[in-house]
């Protein structure tokens, strides 16, 4: 029996058996629904009132995060992550309440000038501007948070168990895909000097937020004058809770506040996770690792969280210092470390200018370390971090 497209047949659904099995019987639709896509289940929800309840109902059960990814060269003039990203939302089992895309800057040809924009057409401003095509291919009620780093960390679609893959050069990306999960808050933030007021760190749910427990943090241009300042008045107040925070410095961000800042200036993207279901660690792969059992050390640290596997992430932010260069040209070394300690955790992550995390570990009210503001701020080194969402 196919249910995909916007709409069955009204003679099947009302001369046959199976037609008033359909039209009636909650349980069994339900059941159905839980098998189809849900672009295909927003397109059946159409159909009648008894459809449109049980595909709501459906929806509510996806619950899971999931990711995608892509590498390897482009044949199009676009960057490998796009024509994925076309491709398999088709196949997706939720629906983006927020996105994390994280790309190479190689084919990501991005921001347009002022003038460039003014000289196209609309159309084809979006078929060229990547930005805007990644808005496009997601529900615009999704709030998208976006990077471009030196190199990507990225696990195959969909294969929590695949061996994650550190490139260092050439195409990669992932789009981390959060749906509405139960007792879980998740919020977007960009900063820039212009923007940045307690008030605002409060509305991102930064400050003054009992229930915050994780904090993914990417700030760019912050080695221009008044950008150390700018970023201490941020982590200052984090460093002093028992939040984890994670992240790192990247080349560009993007995310729905266009207006934030002007080309060229400093600022900071990220989300925070609230609520008691999220668990959360991380350790500092020091620069002075440089071997892959000295890394493998380090990781297993992680293991003092307990954080079960199901519905978890792995981060590593790496130095572009780091990778090839630390032990003695082997690659994927500590991609290959974190998966043979957690079996079954994808892990996502970029190469970058610079690193913010510790050695910490946040569950109930256990802080396996403190550090201030500046404690937070690394460089040569690898911050490798789980994040549970219940």
């Amino acid at each position: 029996m196919k249910m995909e497209g916007v709409a069955a047949s009204p003679n099947f659904l009302g001369e046959s058996k199976a037609g008033y099995v359909l039209n009636n019987v909650a349980e069994v639709v339900e059941r159905i629904l839980t098998f189809v896509p849900t672009k295909n289940l927003l397109r059946i929800a159409s159909v009648c009132r008894l459809w449109r309840n049980c595909a709501r109902r459906v929806l509510r059960t996806q619950q899971r995060l999931t990711w995608l990814s892509a590498s390897g060269s482009s044949i199009y003039e676009e960057h490998v992550l796009l024509r994925t990203m076309a491709e398999d939302l088709e196949k997706i089992y939720l629906l983006p309440q927020t996105a994390l895309l994280m790309v190479d800057g190689e084919n990501f040809s991005w921001p347009f000038s002022y003038r460039h924009k003014k000289a196209r057409k609309c159309e084809d401003e979006v078929e060229s501007d990547p930005v805007e095509k990644l808005r496009c291919l997601l529900p615009s009620t999704c709030d998208v948070v976006g990077i471009v780093a030196s190199g990507i960390v990225v696990t195959p679609s969909g294969l929590p168990s695949s061996p994650p893959e550190e490139h260092e050069d050439g195409e990669a990306g992932f789009s981390l895909l959060f749906p509405a999960m139960d007792g879980v808050t998740i919020r977007p933030f960009h900063f820039c000097k212009k923007s940045l007021s307690e008030s605002a760190m409060e509305e991102a749910g930064l400050i003054n937020n009992s229930y915050l427990k994780v904090v993914l943090m990417f700030d760019y241009e912050t080695w221009k004058a008044g950008g150390g300042r700018f970023l201490k008045k941020l982590l200052e107040p984090l460093s002093q809770n028992n939040v984890l925070i994670v992240g790192g410095q990247v080349e560009r961000a993007f995310s729905n506040n266009t207006t934030c800042c002007s080309l060229g200036s400093f600022g900071a993207v990220g989300l925070t996770f609230s609520g008691s279901k999220i668990q959360g660690a991380s350790v500092l792969v020091d620069q002075d690792v440089s071997s892959p059992q000295a890394a493998e050390a380090t990781i297993q640290r992680l293991k003092a969280a307990n954080i079960p596997e199901r519905n978890t992430m792995g981060f590593m932010f790496a130095c572009v210092g780091r990778g090839h260069n630390s032990y003695n040209n082997q690659c994927n070394v500590e991609a290959s470390a974190f998966r043979k300690i957690f079996s079954n955790i994808p892990l996502l992550g970029f190469f970058g200018n610079g690193e913010i995390g510790c050695d910490r570990i946040v569950k109930e009210n256990y802080t396996l370390s403190e550090t201030d503001a500046d404690g937070l701020q690394h460089s040569f080194t690898t911050v490798m971090s789980l994040v549970h969402f219940g």
